[in-house]
C-alpha cells in the first residue's frame, strides 16, 4: 500500500489552508519540518495531513496557538488521562460564554442606539449625539 505524498499546494487544497499558513504551522514547530524531494520541494504526508487538519478544526473552535501547541501535546500521548483535554476544553467553553454575554451585551446597547433614531438630518441625529458624548 503506498502512502500519499503531497506537495505544499497540494497540502493547501487538500486541507483548505494557505501554503504560507502551512509554512508558518511548521515554523513554530505545531507541523514537523516537512522532508524534500530531490529538488528541494516539501513533502507532507497523511500523518502530517491530519495534524494539519487537527490545528484547522482546533483554530475553528477559537482555541489559541499555544492551546494547539498543548492539544497536540495530549494526542501525542494517547495512553495518558484525557482530564487534561478536557479541562483545555471547558476552559475555551468558558471564554466562549464570556464572549458571548459580551456581544448579547454590545447588541443591546446598538438596539438602545438605533431605538433613538426618529429621522431626520445628521445634524439632529441622536445616535451621533449620543456617540460623541463621555460616558
Amino acid at each position: 500500500m503506498n502512502a500519499m505524498i503531497f506537495t505544499v499546494g497540494q497540502l493547501a487544497r487538500a486541507t483548505d489552508t494557505k501554503a504560507v499558513t502551512i509554512r508558518y504551522y511548521e515554523q513554530l514547530g505545531l507541523l514537523p519540518s516537512a522532508s524534500r524531494n530531490a529538488s528541494g520541494y516539501r513533502q507532507y504526508t497523511e500523518e502530517e495531513r491530519d495534524r494539519l487538519l487537527f490545528i484547522r478544526r482546533s483554530r475553528a473552535l477559537g482555541f489559541s496557538l499555544d492551546d494547539i501547541r498543548q492539544l497536540l501535546g495530549f494526542a501525542d500521548h494517547r495512553q495518558a488521562s484525557c482530564a487534561a483535554v478536557d479541562a483545555k476544553v471547558a476552559e475555551q467553553l468558558d471564554q466562549v460564554r464570556l464572549r458571548i454575554r459580551d456581544l448579547q451585551g454590545l447588541e443591546q446597547e446598538l438596539q438602545r442606539l438605533l431605538s433613538c433614531c426618529h429621522g431626520g438630518v445628521i445634524e439632529e441625529c441622536r445616535i451621533i449625539e449620543s456617540l460623541s458624548q463621555q460616558r
